[in-house]
């Protein structure tokens, strides 16, 4: 479960965060239970993230929807 802090963090600040954990990793020499942890703390960030480009997606995808429905409804008028 996505902690309150991980909710407040921007999409910026999880995807940075998410990149040193991905590179600390590749890096390797981390014991068994550190490199669980630091897995662990990726999954979360990259929830986080999804949140924000799942958000992102549903924002545009209204914007277009609204557009459209704009240019039908002007459209329409200029036919009657």
């Amino acid at each position: 479960m996505t902690s309150k802090v991980d909710e407040a963090l921007s999409y910026e600040q999880a995807r940075d965060e998410l990149i040193e954990v991905v590179r600390r990793l590749e890096a390797g020499g981390t014991a068994l239970e550190e490199s669980l942890a630091l897995w662990e703390r990726g999954e979360e960030l990259a929830k986080v993230c999804r949140r924000w480009l799942e958000g992102a997606r549903a924002r545009l995808d209204a914007a277009l929807a609204e557009e459209e429905e704009g240019e039908a409804a002007g459209q329409g008028a200029e036919t009657e």
